[in-house]
This record gives structure tokens, C-alpha cells and sequence, in this order.
């Protein structure tokens, strides 16, 4: 659930809008459902292809050093908005057009990264549907010690080339010391880079780990996951995906809330308002998953109070 309720209403008479959707990979079958969450968002509010809108694609498939390439072509197609996902894709289209409506979904810092001005008011042309970074690590990372209070150390996967990674990490410094933990950052730029980066883990010390949500990641989340398991490090992540696909446990929001909420915010820019007037959301429901089959493969037992607070455990 998010802070602002989604309200449906009718789009303007005759008016055929024309949408851009910037993803990742057109074939991922996580990143296809939250499309498909999108779209339907937006015929609850009258927007339907073929009858009143006209939407482009354009996917990376995986390649971050295409996102200039990509977001110049679909600022040449002149579309009414653009819809993209975090904040490695919305600085590639800030960089590319500074008039073009921009909502984002799942931004993990908007503001410390220079895409907005505030949260209440972006005062741009971007706006959308954040995900804070800097609230999300430190609150995955008490649960992760809650899990395994014996780790001391622990390794924090983060993708060099998005923007909001360090202000997260920065975060993470003061409830690390808190809980007396010891943090290890290790940076990734690509799938190939996440055999070493996992091995630069265990030579370091690492006890335990916490993967910050990125595009990049999400697409390799079954070699992340498998990794993980290969070293045998509990780890947390941002995504139910990652649990679905074998990881231990997961804290993040809804994925279908924010996708969903995205397209009201494209109805409401495509109705006449200006993002720049247009308040960044954040959500205020967030689900604990945990996938009990892991942590039985891991020697782990879950504490019962942690139990109790997941919203789904996976047998």
C-alpha cells in the first residue's frame, strides 16, 4: 500500500497519448509482470493501447553502458512520458532531456542523487514512486542480525554504476555500529563481476550478506542467489524475487504497489499536470519474506520472533 490512494477516472474525450517504457529485459519474467501491474494500472484509469494510447519499449537487456544510447533515442520520439525503474535509468534519461515528463518506479534516492529537488515537491520534470535506500539497508540489515546475531562482519553487495548505492552505504555506518557489526562493501558492474565479488567476500571475512536493490541485480538474481548459497552466506535481499529464487530472506515493499501507483501518476501528467507539482511517494506497507528451505540448508533456525513478523515464509 502507498501513502496517496489510486483513484480511478476518465480520461479526457478523443485524446491518444503517447507513453515510453524504459526497462531492462523484455524477456525477464519478474520484470514482464510488473510491466503487465503497469498496464493494467493504467486501463483502470481509461488509458488502453490501440484505443486511446500508444506506447513505445526500449530494453538494455542487461548492457548499463546502453542507457545513454537507449534514452536518447526515446527523447527523439517525443513521447508525452516516460517510465522508467530506478535511479540508474533516470539518470540516464535526466542526462538526455530536462523537459519530457519522467515517473520513476522503485528509486532508491532522488533527492541525494540529484533527480529531484525534494520529495514534496520535485521541481523538475521527474517525479514518481521512491523506495528510500538510506531507510531500507539499515532496517535489512537489524533483521539480517536478528537472523544471524553471531556474524560480525558483514559484506554489502552494491552495483558501482547506480547513483543511489553510496548514499546507502553511508547509511548503513551508524546502525552497523550500533549493532556492533563490521561492514564490507563490495562493488559489482556486472553479472561477470559477481563470481569474484562473492569470493572477495569470504576472503574478507564476511559472515553474512545484504544486496542492495538495482536493476542490474534484479536481472542476475539467480546467479546472486546461487552464489550465495555456493559460500554459504545468509544473506539479505531487497525483492521477493530473490527469496522466490532461493534466497534466504527479503525485506522490501510490494513490488505490484509501486508499479500499480506509477500509473496514476502517468494519468495525472497525461491529464495536464506538471511532475514538478507532483509529490514523490514512498510506500508504507513493506513485506519480511523468508524461505525457511534456505536456511535449513544453511544450519540456520530462524528466531520465532522473526517468524511471527514475516508476511510469507516459503516452506
Amino acid at each position: 500500500m502507498l501513502a496517496v490512494p489510486l483513484v480511478a477516472r476518465a480520461q479526457p474525450a478523443g485524446k491518444v497519448a503517447r507513453i515510453a517504457i524504459f526497462g531492462d529485459k523484455a524477456a525477464d519474467a519478474s520484470e514482464k509482470h510488473l510491466w503487465q501491474v503497469f498496464r493494467d494500472g493504467l486501463r483502470e484509469h481509461g488509458w488502453s493501447d490501440g484505443a486511446n494510447l500508444v506506447t513505445e519499449y526500449r530494453w538494455a537487456e542487461g548492457n548499463s553502458a546502453r542507457l545513454p544510447e537507449l534514452a536518447a533515442q526515446l527523447v527523439q520520439l517525443k513521447p508525452d512520458v516516460i517510465v522508467t525503474r530506478g535511479s540508474l535509468f533516470t539518470g540516464a534519461l535526466k542526462a538526455a532531456t530536462s523537459s519530457i515528463p519522467i515517473v520513476f518506479v522503485g528509486h532508491a534516492d532522488p533527492v541525494e542523487t540529484g533527480h529531484v529537488a525534494n520529495l514534496a515537491r520535485p521541481g523538475g520534470n521527474i517525479t514518481g514512486v521512491a523506495v528510500l535506500q538510506t531507510e531500507l539497508g539499515p532496517k535489512g540489515l537489524e533483521l539480517l542480525h536478528a537472523v544471524v546475531p553471531s556474524a560480525t562482519r558483514v559484506a554489502v553487495l552494491w552495483h558501482q554504476g547506480t547513483p543511489s548505492a553510496v548514499p546507502g552505504l553511508k547509511a548503513l555506518e551508524g546502525p552497523a555500529r550500533t549493532l556492533g557489526l563490521k561492514l564490507q562493501p563490495v562493488g559489482a558492474r556486472s553479472a561477470d563481476e559477481l563470481k569474484s565479488a562473492f569470493a572477495a567476500m569470504v576472503k574478507g571475512g564476511a559472515q553474512a550478506a545484504l544486496v542492495f536493490n538495482t536493476v542490474p541485480f534484479n536481472s542476475a538474481r539467480g546467479r546472486i542467489v546461487e552464489l550465495a548459497g555456493a559460500h554459504r552466506l545468509p544473506t539479505m535481499y531487497q525483492g521477493r524475487f530473490f527469496t522466490e529464487a532461493g534466497g534466504l530472506m527479503s525485506y522490501y515493499p510490494k513490488p505490484e504497489d509501486c508499479w500499480r501507483r506509477s500509473a496514476a501518476y502517468v494519468d495525472k501528467i497525461l491529464k495536464g499536470t506538471k511532475p514538478a507539482d507532483l509529490p514523490v511517494e514512498q510506500p508504507t506497507k513493506f513485506e519480511l519474506i523468508i524461505n525457511l528451505k534456505t536456511a535449513r540448508a544453511l544450519g540456520l533456525t530462524i528466531p520465532q520472533s522473526i517468524l511471527v513478523r514475516a508476511d510469507h515464509v516459503i516452506q
